[in-house]
């Protein structure tokens, strides 16, 4: 615990058999109370895995129900454990587990109810080996929220997050898409509902065990995104209502 308040790691994972052990191995334990590790149907060992290491909440999803799905059922299962901050954690290794005590820091003072852990400040995505057609869709994506949301974030596309519980429930994440496009539309409600979110500069890795989408889902995902911007504005507006708000 940190200032008395619960916090949950949730590994959403999908192949992360070659790189959990070492991702888990880095989680601070001496603040971090419980571990969920949902699985997507992976194809190789990542349940064994994450057996092995004592992981004791671990769900299997049967069937691949996207990456959007497999966050929903690792903060249902974070709140059924009485969460009080949820840290969603990528198993591929790509983001170092030694920002979790910066970030649950942050939250557990009342500084920022969310936190994301950004890529593009500072020198982290193209040091890290971030492809340069991925950082320049970032950019330009992360500048076309910024203008239709009325916010500054430097990016709004990291995988590395922490939530209040008090976030999680006050919005319709269950509403969301199951695919990439969930991480986007749940910043969305966040702004919609009127918080404010921090950031940490944080290094990333690109290698062959971490996950990445290719050229055609960052295409999908990059249309997805400009959808959401303009639904945002327009609900924001009142010229439309839509069911993720």
């Amino acid at each position: 615990m940190l200032n008395s308040k619960k916090i949950v790691v949730v590994l959403p994972a999908y192949n992360a058999a070659l790189t959990l052990e070492k991702t888990y191995q880095e989680i601070p334990f001496d603040i971090v109370d419980d571990v969920v590790l949902v699985d997507d149907a992976s194809k190789d060992e990542t349940v064994a895995v994450g057996k092995r290491l004592g992981i004791r909440h671990i769900i299997r999803h049967d069937a691949n129900k996207g990456y959007g799905g497999n966050q929903k059922s690792c903060y249902n299962k974070a709140l059924e454990l009485g969460a009080d901050i949820v840290i969603m954690l990528h198993p591929d290794y790509q983001y170092t587990p030694k920002l979790i005590i910066a970030m649950s820091s942050i939250i557990a003072n009342d500084v920022y109810p969310v936190v994301l852990g950004s890529r593009i400040l500072g020198k982290g995505a193209l040091k890290g080996g971030m492809p340069i057609y991925k950082y320049c869709f970032n950019r330009f994506l992360t500048l076309f929220q910024n203008l239709l949301m009325n916010e500054k974030l430097s990016e709004y596309h990291t995988g590395y997050r922490a939530f209040s519980a008090t976030v999680l429930r006050d919005i319709n994440y269950m509403a969301d898409n199951d695919d990439f496009i969930f991480d986007n539309e749940m910043l969305s409600q966040i702004f919609m509902k009127g918080y404010e979110i921090g950031e940490v500069t944080c290094p990333t890795k690109y290698f062959d065990e971490a996950s990445s989408i290719n050229f055609k889902r960052s295409t999908i995902y990059g249309l997805g995104v400009l959808r959401v911007s303009v639904q945002y504005c327009l609900h924001k507006m009142g010229l439309i209502r839509s069911k993720i708000y």
